[in-house]
């Protein structure tokens, strides 16, 4: 532990509390399925990787410390690193196709790449906050989030990136979009914002707690959940006028609950989340039960991504990837 807070240390004003302070925790198990298969790949790195994307089951990108940014063509086979000019840290992944992809991170920083991520070049933010939380819709029209309450959004792939008044000085650490006009960015103390005008206007939401808030995922505009902090998550059913608290309770087996990092749905019922020394949780009934599904990897994991229902990837400490296949339910 004090090995990763020195190496954290130097670039905790721009970190969020999840990578600032990882706290031993141990997920509660649950009855369930068969479990899931996850199988670690090699990176070739050794520092944290905080976000990957599949665009389908052979092309995939992973992002870091320093800069890193690795590529893979074969499903993870074998990973690459490719150049990128920066040592910034990188939080967050995203491509419209297996083309057209953008990175995010530390100082404001946006990489565009027009080749499958071979090549990257900088776009300018207009902002020094660090950003987390990276989401396009289609080629032309995404957003990204950060510190200081920061919300910036494009309309032509990048070349333009034009800040959204969002109301809050709070951190935010991911934002998500349904269609061009629903969309939901989470972040500190409990935050919560939703848009119905694609971003025009930001509104809070409140979920009664002072939790904050890593991820959000809605599979349409009424249906969504958030997760955070000491296994919070809540659940909504009509697009966040009310949130129900989801929160998975650390059982005999735990000293603290765990830290929810990233959640993905593959449809209305099926849904991921993933977390603090290893935690992956599965739902194959719209939420209502989450089934920890046992890994043997000890690391926390910090991006995930499901280009199919059943096969995923996650990425976290140490340059951990694990490629995520699951049994049909």
């Amino acid at each position: 532990m004090r090995d990763v807070m020195r190496l954290l240390l130097p670039l905790r004003a721009g970190l969020p509390f999840w990578l600032a302070v990882l706290l031993l925790a141990a997920p509660a198990s649950a009855p369930g399925k068969e479990p899931t298969i996850a199988t670690p790949q090699q990176s070739g790195t050794a520092v944290n990787l905080l976000g990957v994307f599949f665009q389908n089951l052979q092309k995939g990108w992973a992002v870091g410390e320093g800069g890193v940014v690795l590529r893979t063509t074969d499903g993870g086979q074998e990973w690459k690193p490719v150049k990128v000019a920066t040592r910034a840290l990188l939080t967050g992944v995203f491509f419209t196709d297996d083309k057209l992809g953008w990175v995010v991170g530390s100082n404001g920083t946006i990489f565009h790449s027009i080749d499958g991520g071979e090549t990257w070049n900088p776009q300018q933010a207009g902002t020094q906050a660090a950003l987390y939380g990276v989401y396009f819709l289609n080629p032309k029209e995404g957003w990204t989030v950060g510190g200081a309450g920061t919300i910036l959004h494009t309309k032509d792939a990048g070349r333009h990136w034009e800040d959204q008044v969002s109301g809050t000085n709070a951190s935010l650490y991911a934002v998500h979009f349904v269609d061009d006009k629903h969309g939901r960015a989470v972040g500190a103390l409990g935050t919560i914002l939703a848009t119905t005008d694609g971003g025009e206007s930001w509104a809070a939401q409140d979920a009664g707690t002072s939790a904050t808030f890593f991820d959000v995922f809605f599979t349409d505009p009424s249906n969504g959940w958030v997760v955070g902090n000491a296994g919070a998550m809540f659940q909504t059913l009509n697009g966040g006028q009310r949130w129900i608290d989801r929160t998975l309770v650390c059982l005999k087996t735990c000293t603290r609950p765990t830290d929810l990092l990233r959640i993905r749905f593959t449809d209305s019922g099926a849904g991921w989340t993933v977390g603090e020394r290893g935690a992956i949780y599965r739902t194959t009934d719209a939420g209502f039960t989450w089934v920890e599904q046992e890994n043997g990897t000890k690391v926390s994991l910090f991006g995930l991504t499901f280009p199919t229902p059943n096969q995923g990837w996650a990425s976290g400490q140490q340059g951990t990837i694990l490629r995520i296949t699951a049994n049909k339910p």
